[in-house]
């Protein structure tokens, strides 16, 4: 019986390792695509997101049923119902990435209003978070998820950046504010992902300790 019940957590924890592997190459892809304006990769993108939510709906499905057929206790509770948490976060983190794809065709044959610069390092940043925060959390690494959201940092003044460029922009032409605005929402999507990196840390600590506490010790920024 518990070795049935370990092989159902190692499928889910491999099914949540891939929709975090679709998640990330749909927020690298996405900002790709933007900044060589490639319209027909991003309608992929943007089309695609739907195997994301089926493969959440996927992961949901079985963890109610390891939940009500197994009735598991303690360690292995929290460990399910965390899996659900992430996979929430993991469908979200694809929302954003289909966000930005949807901005690049609506955009359409207009030009950026600048070469994209920041914003591809803001993703590789945030992908690579995302990536290491999943790692931590299918070996239960509390050590390393602890570490993760101080990151978050980086990836916020990056944002702040991005705005403060794209007002600037705003203000010597007023008729860049429709292109200014797209630029700054794509960067407010990447800042999310950071932000539902941080969850995912907080849920490993739970798993392990038990405890819900945050795990997001960075300083605070105002975005003005």
């Amino acid at each position: 019986m518990r070795k049935a019940f370990e092989i159902e957590i190692q499928k889910l924890k491999d099914d949540i390792l891939e929709l975090g592997s679709l998640a990330e190459k749909a927020i690298l892809d996405s900002v790709d695509s933007l900044k060589n304006r490639d319209i027909s990769r991003s309608q992929r993108i943007y089309d695609d997101d739907e195997i994301l939510n089926e493969k959440r709906f996927e992961i949901e499905k079985d963890v109610m049923i390891s939940i009500a057929t197994q009735q598991p206790m303690a360690h292995d509770l929290r460990l399910l119902a965390s899996m659900l948490d992430v996979a929430g976060e993991l469908e979200r983190m694809g929302d954003y990435a289909k966000g930005i794809a949807k901005i690049n065709v609506a955009m359409g044959e207009q030009k950026l209003i600048k070469p994209l610069v920041d914003l591809p390092v803001m993703a590789e940043k945030a992908a690579n978070m995302l990536h290491r925060a999943l790692a931590a959390f299918i070996e239960e690494d509390v050590e390393a998820a602890e570490k993760i959201p101080a990151e978050d940092d980086e990836v916020d003044a990056l944002y702040t950046k991005i705005y403060r460029e794209a007002i600037t922009y705003v203000i010597s032409d007023p008729t860049a504010i429709e292109r200014s605005n797209w630029l700054i929402w794509a960067a407010h999507n990447l800042e999310r992902v950071g932000d539902r990196v941080t969850n995912i840390c907080e849920r490993t600590v739970f798993i392990a300790t038990g405890e819900m506490e945050e795990v997001d010790d960075t300083e605070i920024s105002i975005k003005n």
